[in-house]
């Protein structure tokens, strides 16, 4: 695990869903990616904060990829953050933790016919690195106690047990498939739990 998290640097950031503060978190001087706050310039933090814990995905969220739901899922929590003044932690935890060349070695795998969990079998991973522990922190200092989270994700629910930080409230993040990631979200319905109505 990681030393404790620094706020590093601050700023305003006009966006196309508003104004923010934008908020870096690292736990080291030299850290190249650090952490993401993303707090609409309203929010309250002694009220139930809405949150969305976002780990990056450059194909999805700046490349507007359809292999994935990452960066409609972005947008859609954004648009809800910023109606509901809350707050986006955006986390650098790149292809559910393995980096962006693994991930793309992965996409390989899947396109010989197998799904995102065996593509990461395949290649020597587990299905999923990803912690949460820095989000916690990042609300912690930001003094946040009581939040509604964005997710589908029973492992972002499950890391709040015992936590400081306490959900009052799971806020569905749902985006309409397409024929390039049916099987993908597919997956993660069967195979990793997520909380998703959708038939497919």
């Amino acid at each position: 695990m990681n030393s404790k998290l620094i706020k590093a640097a601050e700023a305003t950031l006009p966006t196309d869903w508003g104004t923010f503060r934008i908020l870096a978190y690292n736990s080291g001087i030299s850290e190249y990616s650090p952490d993401i706050a993303l707090v609409h310039p309203d929010m309250q933090a002694e009220s139930t904060v809405t949150i969305r814990i976002h780990s990056e995905c450059i194909t999805g969220d700046l490349f507007h990829s359809q292999r994935c739901d990452c960066g409609k899922q972005l947008d859609a929590a954004m648009k809800r953050i910023q109606e509901d003044k809350g707050i986006l932690i955006y986390l650098r935890q790149e292809g559910r933790g393995i980096g962006i060349i693994n991930k793309l070695k992965a996409y390989n795998k899947q396109d010989e016919g197998l799904n995102t969990v065996e593509a990461n079998l395949a290649l020597g991973f587990k299905n999923d690195y990803r912690h949460y522990e820095k989000a916690k922190e990042i609300l912690e200092d930001l003094s946040i106690k009581n939040i509604n989270l964005l997710t589908n994700n029973p492992d972002k629910l499950d890391a709040f047990e015992n936590s400081n930080v306490k959900i009052q409230d799971r806020i569905p993040l749902e985006i309409e498939a397409n024929k390039n990631n049916e099987r993908y979200l597919q997956t993660k319905k069967d195979s990793l739990g997520h909380l998703l109505k959708m038939k497919l």
